[in-house]
């Protein structure tokens, strides 16, 4: 009864909002997407919407039509874009999902010798999922999730491949720069700068400001790592970053990494993909070299 068009239909009438901009997305007259709601809802015995004056509003039908639709499409999407890549005699892309702002440094030390070793595999990275990185995982909207935090669950695999420390980074003329270790005591009279990711995700505040009970005096966030360091080296305030990606800047942004806490945080990089894809060889070798990244 419910076939993929009727899918496509509610995904671009909740994407778009109106019939009339959701035909034009599909190509089709709006009499044309009409009779195919009508028939689907004539099909199901029950409306899938009800208008609202101008406005359409899914019912409770049409909210698990439209649930199973967002489960599906990107699946088919995704068969029929290997299928033709198989078609055309190349091994497939890899979508990589981040859910680590500042790993994208250590992901290009792994996508360059991949896409040498690999010629006929693509690589996209997205960052931005409507179900998160497990979701998208579930969803066939990325085949692998960078993660430092990862949520393991039946059917995902996730492994370690990259060791690192968690630093507190300060500009090279800051009270702090000269200590062995900051404490969370330390912290609360700066400016901590962040990237815009909710608290509990963030490692400063789950390690040291948490369990202290402490909070800095100002919390900023800032998208981009190198705009963050700019206003670290400026003495604007301070972050908490890996230890191997204020090494990168350094030497020319005159910045020092502190440890946080006397023991530290250590912490890992992890890669999650689905479990029925372990053994796919063009995932396996991404895998394999990202145990290999070393930094210096």
């Amino acid at each position: 009864m419910i076939e993929r068009n009727h899918l496509e239909v509610l995904r671009a009438v909740e994407a778009e909002g109106s019939l009339t901009a959701a035909a034009n997305r599909l190509h089709l007259t709006q009499s044309a997407l009409s009779h195919s709601v009508r028939k689907l809802e004539q099909q199901l015995g029950t409306p899938v919407w009800l208008r609202e004056g101008r406005q359409l509003r899914l019912t409770q039908a049409g909210n698990h039509l439209l649930a199973l639709a967002n489960r599906l499409i990107p699946q088919f999407e995704h068969a029929e874009m290997l299928i033709g890549q198989f078609a055309k005699g190349q091994a497939g892309t890899l979508r990589i999902g981040m859910e680590c702002h500042p790993c994208y440094q250590w992901l290009l030390k792994v996508v360059g010798p991949y896409l040498k070793q690999w010629p006929s595999v693509d690589v996209d990275v997205k960052q931005k999922f409507q179900f998160g990185g497990i979701g998208a995982l579930f969803g066939h909207d990325i085949d692998m999730l960078v993660t430092p935090d990862p949520l393991h669950r039946p059917g995902l695999v996730f492994e370690p491949v990259f060791d690192y420390e968690q630093v507190l980074v300060v500009s090279a003329n800051h009270a702090l720069a000269g200590k062995p270790w900051a404490e969370a005591a330390d912290l609360e009279p700066e400016t901590l700068i962040t990237y815009p990711v909710a608290i509990e995700r963030l490692d400063v505040f789950n390690y040291l400001l948490v369990p202290a009970n402490m909070r800095p005096a100002r919390h900023k966030t800032i998208e981009t790592t190198d705009i963050m360091l700019q206003m670290v080296a400026a003495g604007r305030g301070v972050a908490a970053l890996p230890r191997w990606l204020v090494s990168e800047y350094s030497d020319r942004l005159g910045i020092v990494p502190v440890k946080l806490g006397k023991e530290g945080i250590a912490k890992q990089i992890f890669l999650g993909r689905r479990e029925r894809d372990v053994g796919v060889q063009y995932m396996d070798s991404f895998m394999k070299l990202a145990r290999e990244v070393r930094w210096r």
